[in-house]
């Protein structure tokens, strides 16, 4: 139904006379009425009795009356977003994120953001997936970039895209060539592991415990810069997701081989935020922006 015509039911049933409408609206009760008239006509019902006194809803009108009124409630809801989104000028975010998202995902997502939204500040820390969810459900944190598998009860994800994990390496690697690996072909090779791993807690020990026995690790580090550049220099291969690794991937300088351990491949990585806290104008337009630049990049083959 036409916007216009929403008004005139509305204020029509306020003040149960068209002619009194009218002299609200400011428009003539020849229009009103007509247009109350051709509604009828192209619902086939009446909306109004007409009385020597003015009118009254049917109880089909009734029923048209509270949805023209639920439309007009949202309408003016979606406009109050939309003025706010208009009128942002400032405004701050606090935002966490696994390490291998700040390598090419976040810097795409805020060349975006910041170019659109300049006067909105960004503080920016890297954690473990943990204490990510932990710091977003306590509202420490407005927005957190984490793994989605076995979620937080206190977040909830706005979007999210398949992140297996795979094995990492060189294009000249005997491995390389391969469509996936599994367990056993990747055993006897060099590897470089999370430092966490030595304390067992990695998402590699979590989920396959015996192979990250098995695997003969050479490396342990907390920084994926430091695990790249062994990789690249052919010291080593890694498990991992293609998040960190999309520039090297996309320049020839590294693979990506799938892995074929099924915990592994189950694995995604999504925005999350508050499950008790609404998302205000400032969030939508940073997830806007983190979901535009998501939707095209692929991290699962």
């Amino acid at each position: 139904m036409h916007s216009v015509f929403l008004k005139y039911l509305d204020e029509v049933a306020r003040q149960k006379s068209i002619r009194k409408a009218a002299k609200v609206l400011n428009v003539s009760s020849t229009s009103v009425n007509r247009n109350i008239i051709n509604t009828e006509d192209r619902l086939g019902i009446k909306l109004f009795d007409r009385t020597p006194e003015g009118v009254e809803l049917t109880s089909a009108g009734k029923i048209v009356l509270e949805h023209c009124r639920k439309t007009l409630y949202d309408f003016n809801q979606v406009k109050t977003i939309i003025d706010d989104i208009r009128d942002l000028r400032s405004g701050h975010l606090n935002i966490q994120t696994v390490d291998s998202i700040t390598f090419s995902v976040l810097p795409r997502i805020l060349e975006e953001f910041s170019s659109n939204y300049p006067g909105i500040s960004l503080s920016i820390r890297t954690l473990q997936p943990e204490m990510i969810s932990e710091s977003v459900a306590s509202d420490e944190t407005e927005i957190g970039f984490n793994f989605t598998k076995d979620l937080h009860p206190g977040v909830r994800v706005v979007t999210e895209k398949p992140a297996p994990f795979g094995v990492i390496l060189r294009p000249d690697h005997p491995l390389a060539e391969r469509r996936s690996v599994g367990v056993d072909d990747i055993e006897g090779y060099p590897f470089v592991r999370t430092l966490d791993a030595r304390g067992r807690n990695s998402i590699l020990d979590r989920e396959i415990d015996s192979v990250a026995v098995s695997l003969r690790t050479h490396m342990f580090t907390n920084a994926l810069t430091v695990a790249k550049q062994a990789i690249i220099a052919n010291q080593v291969i890694g498990i991992y997701t293609k998040i960190g690794f999309l520039e090297e991937i996309e320049r020839g300088d590294l693979t990506f081989v799938p892995l074929s351990v099924k915990p592994l491949t189950e694995y995604k990585i999504g925005i999350i935020v508050s499950a008790t806290s609404s998302i205000d104008p400032v969030k939508h337009l940073f997830i806007t922006s983190a979901e535009r630049v998501l939707q095209n990049l692929n991290f699962d083959s």
